[in-house]
């Protein structure tokens, strides 16, 4: 019993993509679980790298490097978020909650792979020739054209998110914890960095060891994504469900599959497959690795991860 609790407080994968998720992004496997009572903080860094037209005519990239700091109790843990941010996009698309996601809202979506219905993009603007707050708003919350790419960079949206164990796994119970989030609207909309809009969430996580080796697990939850002025959002809910190996107890092999609601009316789900690589390589310092691949036109055809953490 000790030894499963012990690989327990190891499992999962240090890296957070999206959405999503996480932040609105998948949950984060490794840290979930009692920790040693010696061990109360984790800083953490996982920059991230994806690229994708996200039902568009026009491919964006974005450069997510988040900073975390991570206090743990016996019952849960609360972290801090703080992200710089490198976007190079012509404005319907930006991170939300730390996920790329398409926000202008012209009609509709392309039917290309994972389906979604609405109608072909055609290039346009939702807000071309509107006007908002005095402004000219052509592309999302930008001021560009369609197809007029700009590469910008400065702080993304800060997260507070929070963790409470609600059910201990030992025989046949698997571990179950309560989460929430918050996103604070510090990036530049206006930059493409951001929404300048709060959000707010809750989930689940539940995951079980299966023997020595295999974990599984199915997290879920529901985000309340606020509305800039103009841009009418609707709420998201999304999960993810997926498997791991243990090849030894410090390296864990993991995949998943994702899926985020649209924010958008007529637009594709964001789907995509999550593989990762994660190695203990001491009680303090973890490394993780990951490829994200892109099953729907709301999610990037891509995206790499990689990552570590020290606990203290």
């Amino acid at each position: 019993m000790m030894k499963v609790q012990w690989v327990r407080a190891l499992i999962g994968v240090t890296v957070l993509m999206g959405l999503w998720g996480v932040d609105g992004q998948a949950a984060d496997k490794s840290d979930q679980g009692p920790v040693k009572p010696e061990q109360n903080w984790q800083v953490g860094f996982t920059p991230s790298y994806s690229s994708g037209k996200f039902g568009t005519d026009t491919t964006s990239t974005f450069f997510y490097a988040p900073l975390s700091i991570r206090r743990m109790f016996k019952d849960g843990d609360v972290t801090l978020v703080i992200p710089f941010v490198t976007a190079t996009t012509d404005g319907r698309t930006t991170l939300v909650g730390g996920n790329a996601t398409r926000i202008d809202d012209n009609g509709g979506s392309n039917s290309g792979t994972g389906g979604g219905g609405g109608t072909d993009d055609d290039g346009g603007c939702s807000g071309k020739g509107s006007t908002v707050s005095g402004k000219d708003r052509v592309c999302g919350l930008t001021t560009r054209n369609a197809g007029q790419k700009v590469t910008t960079s400065g702080l993304g949206d800060i997260i507070l998110k929070g963790r409470y164990y609600v059910v201990e796994e030992k025989d046949y119970m698997p571990l179950i914890a309560m989460t929430g989030r918050m996103k604070l609207p510090t990036a530049s909309a206006s930059q493409g960095l951001g929404t300048g809009a709060f959000d707010y969430g809750a989930g689940v996580e539940i995951s079980k060891m299966l023997g020595e080796k295999w974990i599984a697990f199915l997290d879920g939850g529901y985000n309340v994504i606020g509305d800039p002025e103009g841009i009418n959002f609707q709420n998201q809910h999304w999960y993810d469900v997926g498997a791991g190996y243990y090849f030894t107890r410090d390296v864990l092999v993991s995949a998943y599959y994702e899926e985020y609601r649209a924010i958008l009316r007529g637009f594709v789900n964001a789907r995509d497959i999550f593989l990762a690589a994660n190695y203990t390589a001491s009680a303090a310092w973890r490394f993780s690795g990951g490829v994200t691949l892109g099953l729907s036109d709301g999610a990037p055809d891509f995206a790499l991860t990689v990552g570590t953490s020290y606990r203290f």
